[in-house]
């Protein structure tokens, strides 16, 4: 049962992740930028040029560093630039909160099909005792 939980949890999973990237991976543009701190030198941003107008981006993904002046990829839609991601595994395709998320229901969700199978109702233990399968010819569809 472990092991059909994680494969639906997987199937699932990747499918979500492929089609709920915002900027769109299948209608982005791609662009390098470089890497700059803030004048404060608390976060990170992410500096690339688009029809000779500047755009800024939070640079700053949790277990993730860059070092100043670092070229990167990002990723963004003509129609709302300043919303670009730095295209990488952790920050654009996964994210902490997504991943925590959805471990946590996969941990829910195995505990309650466990409980499911291993605890039936009376109703449904008496009528399984009961059951007695038919007996059917041999060609019969």
């Amino acid at each position: 049962m472990l092991k059909s939980v994680i494969i639906l949890y997987l199937v699932v999973f990747s499918t979500y992740i492929y089609f709920s990237r915002q900027p769109d991976y299948l209608d982005g543009e791609f662009a390098e930028a470089k890497i700059h701190y803030s004048q404060d030198k608390k976060q990170m941003i992410a500096l690339f040029v688009l029809n000779s107008s500047p755009i800024i981006i939070n640079a700053d993904y949790i277990f993730r560093s860059y070092k100043e002046g670092e070229i990167v990829t990002v990723i963004y839609e003509n129609t709302e630039p300043q919303k670009a991601k730095i295209y990488s595994w952790w920050g654009y395709w996964i994210t902490s909160s997504e991943l925590i998320f959805s471990v946590i229901l996969l941990t829910a969700s195995y505990f309650v099909a466990h409980s499911i199978t291993q605890n039936p109702t009376p109703e449904a233990l008496t009528e399984q005792l009961d059951y007695e399968p038919e007996h059917k010819k041999k060609y019969d569809m």
